[in-house]
């Protein structure tokens, strides 16, 4: 086989066509991949709508302008097909094909974040997937995936199905680097969660899981927070019900003896983010996750004397997608995890999928590499 079929944004906020596209030359150290599924998130979706056309700069320069046409998705779980030289997991152990893996994004491995600073996701030449174009095979929404040298791969476990591995590639692993920016969450703290599309429903899980005292989720619509019920919220307020900032912000401190969070995980987008702020208590924590386009967002200053410490998350390191991984197979007896798996689609649909995100009406959709009967 010399080429496969591809799923292609050609214009923003349009139908996707499926193309014919070559299938790249492996570099050493490099490995083509039969996609099982790939899974789509919000990321996805403001990529279709054409949000992130601009690039990061020289403040930011990891974040590259989204060009027509692309290949979406970057949530991929595949199936070695092809390598070129020997291939070792995250464990060092070898690889072979025909296993299931995800993998990390390559970077350079030499420059000042990812020798000094040991912050990979930061390296200006981190090549992530989703938006390139389709000759380079860097997008789940296809029949196979290029992976080129530089990232690292986590094997999946026969347990974890492929579009769980797949969804664990992105949201998970974003929500485990938040974790680890958070530092230890005491078994007296409580979180609140904004937002309960996959980054928040995961950011619950491992709040419960780690022992938070009481957990809190603001989000739409009402299936999500339904999910977030079921999974352990001990209390959910819906957004479209509750439209004023001031009930809300009231809510959470009705629910935390007047004081606020002391953990809030922004989960949803840059808009939320002085909603956030408002409602962690005075020398709480606060997550920044859900990131969008726009305009600059105003704050009040009076509110940074809260003394509140915020971390923002770019991406994941290759051992968030390995802890990813192993939190979908150990605590699947815990959480139902495939509540957060909707709707499928064939490649030919993939539009579908992504409008469909971009209305709310999916959690986290899934792109099967195979076209409708």
């Amino acid at each position: 086989m010399t080429e496969c079929k591809v799923a292609v944004v050609t214009k923003f906020n349009a139908p996707l066509e499926v193309w014919k596209a070559p299938l790249p030359d492996i570099a050493v150290g490099g490995a083509l991949a039969r996609v099982e599924a790939a899974t789509l998130c919000g990321t996805d979706a403001h990529r279709w709508q054409g949000h992130l056309t601009e690039g990061g700069g020289v403040d930011l320069p990891f974040i590259e302008p989204t060009t027509t046409p692309f290949v979406p998705g970057h949530e991929t779980c595949s199936r070695l097909e092809e390598t070129r030289g020997q291939l070792y997991d995250l464990m060092n152990e070898p690889l072979k094909v025909g296993e299931r893996v995800i993998a990390s994004y390559p970077h350079c491995g030499h420059c000042y974040y990812c020798v000094v600073t040991r912050q990979p996701t930061l390296c200006a030449k981190n090549l992530s997937f989703g938006h390139s174009a389709p000759g380079a095979m860097l997008g789940g929404c296809a029949e196979y995936h290029y992976y080129p040298p530089g990232g690292s791969f986590i094997r999946v476990p026969e347990e974890v199905s492929s579009p769980l591995a797949a969804s664990a590639a992105c949201a998970l692993r974003t929500v485990m680097h938040g974790y680890e920016q958070l530092g230890a969450l005491g078994s007296h703290e409580s979180v609140l969660i904004l937002g309960c599309g996959p980054l928040g429903l995961y950011s619950l899980a491992v709040a419960k899981d780690f022992g938070a005292k009481r957990t809190l989720v603001i989000g739409a619509p009402q299936a999500r927070l339904k999910v977030a019920q079921q999974w352990g919220a001990d209390a959910v307020l819906n957004l479209d019900e509750v439209s004023e900032l001031k009930q809300r912000r009231q809510w959470v401190l009705d629910q935390t003896g007047g004081r606020g969070a002391d953990v809030v995980f922004q989960c949803a987008n840059s808009r939320a983010l002085p909603e956030a702020l408002q409602m962690t208590r005075p020398g709480g924590r606060l997550i920044n996750i859900g990131v969008s386009g726009g305009p600059p967002i105003e704050f009040d200053p009076m509110h940074f004397f809260k003394q509140v410490r915020i971390n923002s998350v770019v991406m994941a390191e290759a051992r968030h997608f390995y802890q990813a991984i192993d939190f979908l197979a150990t605590r699947r007896r815990n959480f139902h995890f495939d509540q957060l798996l909707s709707g499928q689609y064939t490649l030919d649909r993939t539009g579908e999928a992504l409008k469909a995100m971009s209305e709310y009406r999916e959690v986290k959709p899934v792109v099967l590499p195979a076209l409708a009967n």
